[in-house]
């Protein structure tokens, strides 16, 4: 249950992502495919950080955490091909699980994160592959992602358990660095392509038609790192 206040900020933020979320859309028009990609993770990983590096070119260590679902917007060139990505970056707290999980099923792929200087978000793992597993379409895209790889005094995890972790699950994984932008880039051109390589093995629209798939109503944001 959200608090009055939570519920307050929800309906404020809510109102101002609709808005923002129609500009947005009208000013960038112009592109063969549009995809979402989602962010998943235990709170405080840096998912908010890796979206703003990559969306904004952004970093902030005083990011407050996530409070539901936040977006932000970035046309790439795949293959030659104009696609726009949506990347939505959910909230890790249990609390806004529910919120989160309808996300999933209009996902196209997910990133699943992990703080390398965090065994317990490492643990957490699988119970995220689970929630894609409940909650995500069959085949959706999936990749795993260590994040904080500049803070080496503070690791945690090394790279070798981690990619044996990727391997056991059949995922692409990488270690990134939203503070100085190590793969972030990297990270959502690979998810991009993949998903764009899937999608267009799928069967052709009618004439005349974009190849867009319906989307999800913004819930709740705020900027943050979660």
């Amino acid at each position: 249950m959200l608090s009055s206040h939570q519920s307050k900020e929800a309906l404020g933020s809510k109102s101002i992502h609709h808005r923002r979320f129609a500009a947005m859309a009208a000013a960038s028009a112009d592109y063969h495919r549009l995809i979402r990609m989602l962010l998943i993770g235990d709170s405080g990983v840096g998912k908010s950080c890796l979206m703003l590096r990559f969306a904004d070119d952004t970093y902030n260590d005083d990011y407050m955490c996530t409070i539901g679902v936040d977006f932000r917007i970035r046309t790439m060139l795949i293959d030659g091909k104009t696609v726009k990505a949506q990347i939505w970056d959910t909230a890790g707290q249990e609390r806004f699980r529910t919120i989160a999980a309808s996300y999933y099923r209009n996902a196209h792929g997910i990133i699943v994160a992990f703080d390398l200087t965090d065994r317990e978000s490492f643990r957490n793992v699988r119970q995220w592959l689970q929630e894609i597993e409940k909650y995500a379409p069959a085949g959706v895209n999936k990749m795993l992602v260590g994040t904080k790889k500049d803070l080496v005094s503070k690791r945690v995890v090394c790279e070798e358990e981690a990619r044996e972790l990727a391997e056991e699950l059949q995922l692409r994984y990488l270690e990134t660095s939203a503070k100085n932008c190590h793969n972030v880039d990297e990270a959502f051109h690979a998810m991009a392509k993949e998903v764009t390589e899937r999608l267009e093995q799928a069967p052709e629209p009618g004439p005349g038609t974009r190849t867009i798939l319906g989307g999800p109503r913004v819930r709740i944001s705020a900027n943050c790192c979660s």
